[in-house]
């Protein structure tokens, strides 16, 4: 088992590296991952927008910009 001790003396590359590990574990059997009905529903909004061409698009940099905005 890993302890604090033990992430503490990890680097951030060896963290990340663990945590990938650890994602692909969990996400190998999507029937441990018990996704919210009202999330499905709006990936399931989100989707037909899409396909009907409704969707906004906008790039990753700008996309910080107003995620930093909104959180301060």
């Amino acid at each position: 088992m890993i302890s604090v001790a033990d992430l503490k003396e990890m680097s951030l590359e060896e963290k990340l590296t663990l945590m990938e590990l650890i994602w692909q574990d969990i996400s190998a059997d999507e029937k441990q991952i018990s996704v919210p009905e009202s999330h499905k529903e709006q990936l399931d909004k989100r989707a037909q927008m899409v396909r009907e061409g409704k969707a906004k698009f906008i790039d990753w940099k700008q996309a910080k910009k107003e995620i930093n905005k909104a959180t301060r």
